[in-house]
């Protein structure tokens, strides 16, 4: 699974979408998730920051891995984002993910109560001890850049698979070399990481809503698509991501216009910014059956 996993070029760090009262829409998700592999990506990361993991408790978040796993295990790589601040809620999220049948974990390091190197050694020690990891460096959420140092070093362990790396693709490029996996962890970088620098693929946010054109991303050099795909990725990371995301998912039907708090939709303008981006392409490019503005009163906010 491990190889399986590193010959994944495109994985999609799958949204979590809401039904009307709040709750986890289970059938929405089987339709973006279906949609993902009509398209050739080859493995999710689920609950993940653009699913929200962190807007659940253990028990939503569990369960929608276990469901995962027992819908599409046979079809994709299912990565369950089991990671946390706190080693010991790290560790209890990770055994239960295993335990329900996810092939690997995603493991952040610890944020907002940030640690020393040698207690980050011995954090990420303990969980790649459960089994097969990703770890996920994303200094501009964590407030923490994980260095080579240590990186190179938790290398040495069996159960790492790989990095999931948003500190640029020279970054990437020296991992790739010393023969450590990588996945570029944003999108407007990632053609030139994986046709310039040498890295796996990516871990993809845009994926969610054009899949098909991601996969050809990964599997051609074209700059010429990725010149076309930079101004909408742009566009949804112009607010902290997931949030235009899921904006934009309500727009074209994909999803319910359900969110939850703290996360809102983006504003009239950057909708119409949207429309105009996407008319761009072929309506058979983005995941969802049509394109609406929408008015503000009808996005719905639940805590």
């Amino acid at each position: 699974m491990m190889e399986k996993i590193k010959s994944a070029s495109l994985m999609t760090a799958i949204k979590t979408p809401y039904k009307l009262d709040g709750d986890v829409d289970l059938e929405s998700y089987d339709f973006l998730v279906e949609t993902q592999i009509k398209n050739g990506v080859q493995g999710l990361i689920v609950c993940g920051t653009t699913g929200e993991g962190h807007l659940m408790d253990w028990e939503e978040h569990l369960m929608l891995i276990a469901h995962s796993v027992n819908k599409f295990g046979d079809r994709l790589a299912i990565v369950g984002n089991t990671g946390s601040n706190n080693t010991r809620e790290a560790i209890k999220g990770t055994k239960y993910g295993f335990a329900f049948g996810m092939d690997a974990a995603l493991q952040i390091n610890p944020y907002y109560g940030k640690t020393s190197d040698a207690g980050l050694k011995e954090h990420f020690t303990r969980v790649l001890d459960l089994g097969p990891s990703i770890i996920y460096n994303v200094p501009g959420r964590t407030g923490q850049d994980l260095q080579p140092e240590i990186i190179e070093e938790l290398a040495q362990h069996q159960n790492l698979i790989g990095v999931k790396e948003c500190a640029g693709n020279e970054r990437m490029a020296h991992y790739e070399k010393q023969g450590i996996a990588c996945w570029s962890g944003n999108d407007d970088q990632c053609f030139e990481g994986r046709h310039r620098h040498g890295s796996h693929g990516v871990i993809s946010v845009i994926s969610n809503l054009m899949p098909g054109l991601m996969r050809q991303l990964m599997d051609k050099d074209d700059p010429m698509l990725n010149e076309r795909l930079q101004p909408l990725m742009s566009w949804l990371f112009h607010v902290p991501s997931p949030n235009a995301l899921n904006t934009v998912l309500s727009m074209t039907g994909a999803t319910k216009p359900v969110f939850r708090l703290p996360y809102s939709p983006v504003d009239l303008e950057a909708r119409k910014e949207v429309i105009e981006l996407l008319q761009e392409f072929s309506p058979e490019d983005w995941v969802g059956s049509g394109l609406e503005l929408m008015e503000d009163e009808q996005f719905i906010l639940t805590a």
